[in-house]
C-alpha cells in the first residue's frame, strides 16, 4: 500500500474513534475530571491503535501473520479496556459493558478502516455512534414494549427472515398452480399492514395512525388493509368509521397504483383505465375525509371511543386468509385456460378477488396482441371491480355495523362513479 493511501485510511481511523468517543464524552460531560472511564481522546486513540495494527498486520505479507498481529492486539487491547473499565466502575459505584464494547468495535473498525472497505468501515462508525446515542430512547422503548408487541414481532422477523427463505419457490397445483412462496408473501404482507397499523395507532394517535397505515398498506395491498381494520371494527379496537375511512384511503391508494403499473407497461390503456381510475379515486378520498370529520364531529360518543388495540396480528388468521387468497388464484387461472383469450374478462374477475397488480401486469403486456385496448382496459378494470367485491364481503362478513355501512357506500360510489367516467370515455371515443 503506498504511503499517502495508508496515511488516508489511519486517518479515517481516527475519525472514527473520534467520532464514537465525542458521544461517549459528551455522554460524561458534567463527570469530575478524572473520574471518565474513557473519553474522546481515549476513544481517538482506539481508533488510531486500531489503524496500526491494521497497518502492522498488512506488512507481514501473509493472512497467518495477519491473522496472529490483529488477534494478538485485540486480544491485549480488549482485556486493557476491559481491566480499565472494571477499576473505573469501582470508583463510580456503576458498572456498563457499553464502553468496553463500543471501545472493542471502534479498535476493530480502525483496523477494518486500513485492511478493507474504509467506506463501510465509517457508515458502521456512524451507525455504531447514532445506537450510543438513542440510549434514553431506546430503553424507554424496551421499557414500553409490551410481550403481545413482542411477540408479534418476533412471529413476524421469523416469518420473513427463518421461513421465507426455505419455502418453495416452485407452482404446485391445477392451471399452472400457485407458487407456495407467493402465497407465504402474502401472509407477510397481511401480518406487517396489520403490525403497522397498531404501531401508528400506538405512537401517533387514532386519526394520524389509522390514515398513514392505511396509506402505507396500499401501497401493497388494500385486502390486507380491509382485512385488518375489520377485524378491529369488530373486536371493537377503534372507532367503525375511522376503521373504514381507512379501507377508503388505501383503496385509492390501490387505484393510483394501477394507474402507475398501467402508464409503466403500456400507457395507451390510459385511454380508458385513466378516466375511470382517477374519479373514482377522488370519490374514495372524499369518503375518507367525510368519515374523518364524521366521526370528529360526533364528539365524545361511542363511535369516537380512544383507539385501544390489543394486538399486533394474530398468526393463524393470517395464514389461513393468505391460504384462502392462494386458492383464489389457481381457481382464476383455471377460468383463464378454460376460456382460452375470450376469457381474460372471467380469468381478470377471478385473479382480481386477490391480487390485482398480477393482473393489471399480465394483461397490459397483452395489448395490443392478441388484445385490444379496450379489451385489456376493461380486463383491469375488471379485476378492480371484483377486488373492491372482496372487500366488500370481507366488510360484510367481519367488520359489520358501521364499518361495514360506510365501506358499501364507498364501494358503490367508486363504482358508480368509474363506471360513469368509462361510460362517458367510451362515448366520446365513439363520437
Amino acid at each position: 500500500m503506498e504511503a499517502d493511501q495508508l496515511l488516508s485510511r489511519l486517518a479515517v481511523a481516527l475519525g472514527i474513534g473520534l467520532l464514537i468517543g465525542l458521544e461517549r464524552g459528551w455522554k460524561t460531560r458534567e463527570a469530575e475530571p478524572g473520574s471518565r472511564a474513557a473519553g474522546i481522546r481515549t476513544f481517538a486513540l482506539s481508533g488510531l491503535l486500531g489503524g496500526v495494527f491494521g497497518a502492522l498486520a498488512q506488512a507481514t505479507g501473509t493472512a497467518e501473520g495477519a491473522g496472529l498481529t490483529l488477534g494478538f492486539g485485540f486480544a491485549v487491547y480488549a482485556v486493557v479496556a476491559a481491566l480499565f473499565e472494571r477499576d473505573a466502575a469501582r470508583a463510580a459505584d456503576s458498572y456498563s459493558a457499553t464502553t468496553i464494547v463500543a471501545a472493542m468495535l471502534t479498535f476493530a473498525l480502525g483496523a477494518y478502516a486500513v485492511l478493507g472497505d474504509m467506506r463501510a468501515a465509517a457508515a458502521a462508525a456512524v451507525v455504531a455512534t447514532g445506537i450510543l446515542a438513542a440510549r434514553e430512547d431506546i430503553h424507554g422503548w424496551v421499557a414500553r414494549i409490551t410481550w403481545p408487541e413482542l411477540r408479534s414481532a418476533l412471529v413476524l422477523l421469523a416469518m420473513t427472515f427463518i421461513v421465507l427463505p426455505v419455502v418453495p419457490d416452485t407452482p404446485v397445483g391445477p392451471g399452472g398452480g400457485v407458487n407456495p412462496r407467493e402465497v407465504w408473501l402474502i401472509a407477510i404482507v397481511l401480518a406487517g399492514v396489520s403490525f403497522l397499523g397498531y404501531g401508528a395507532v400506538k405512537y401517533l394517535g387514532a386519526t394520524r395512525g389509522v390514515l398513514l397505515a392505511a396509506l402505507a398498506g396500499g401501497l401493497v395491498s388494500s385486502t390486507a388493509v380491509t382485512l385488518t381494520n375489520a377485524r378491529r371494527a369488530a373486536s371493537k379496537e377503534g372507532a367503525p368509521r375511522l376503521q373504514a375511512a381507512g379501507v377508503a384511503a388505501a383503496t385509492a391508494v390501490s387505484f393510483l397504483r394501477v394507474i402507475a403499473i398501467v402508464a409503466a407497461l403500456n400507457p395507451l390503456l390510459l385511454v380508458f383505465v385513466g378516466p375511470a381510475l382517477a374519479t373514482a379515486t377522488l370519490v374514495a378520498v372524499a369518503l375518507a375525509i367525510a368519515l374523518i370529520y364524521w366521526r370528529v364531529a360526533a364528539g365524545k360518543g361511542a363511535d369516537a371511543a380512544p383507539v385501544e388495540f390489543r394486538n399486533p396480528f394474530s398468526f393463524w388468521p393470517v395464514v389461513g386468509f393468505a391460504l384462502f387468497l392462494g386458492v383464489v388464484i389457481v381457481l382464476g387461472r383455471l377460468l383463464g385456460e378454460q376460456f382460452g383469450s375470450n376469457g381474460a374478462l372471467l380469468g381478470a374477475l377471478g385473479l382480481g378477488l386477490a391480487d390485482v397488480d398480477a393482473v393489471t401486469i399480465s394483461v397490459a403486456r397483452l395489448a395490443p396482441e392478441p388484445l385490444t385496448g379496450l379489451a385489456a382496459s376493461l380486463a383491469i378494470l375488471a379485476a378492480v371491480v371484483s377486488n373492491m367485491t372482496a372487500k366488500l364481503v370481507i366488510s360484510v362478513a367481519i367488520g359489520r355495523g358501521r364499518f361495514a355501512a360506510a365501506v358499501t357506500v364507498m364501494t358503490v360510489a367508486c363504482w358508480a362513479a368509474g363506471g360513469a367516467a368509462l361510460g362517458l370515455t367510451l362515448a366520446m371515443r365513439g363520437g
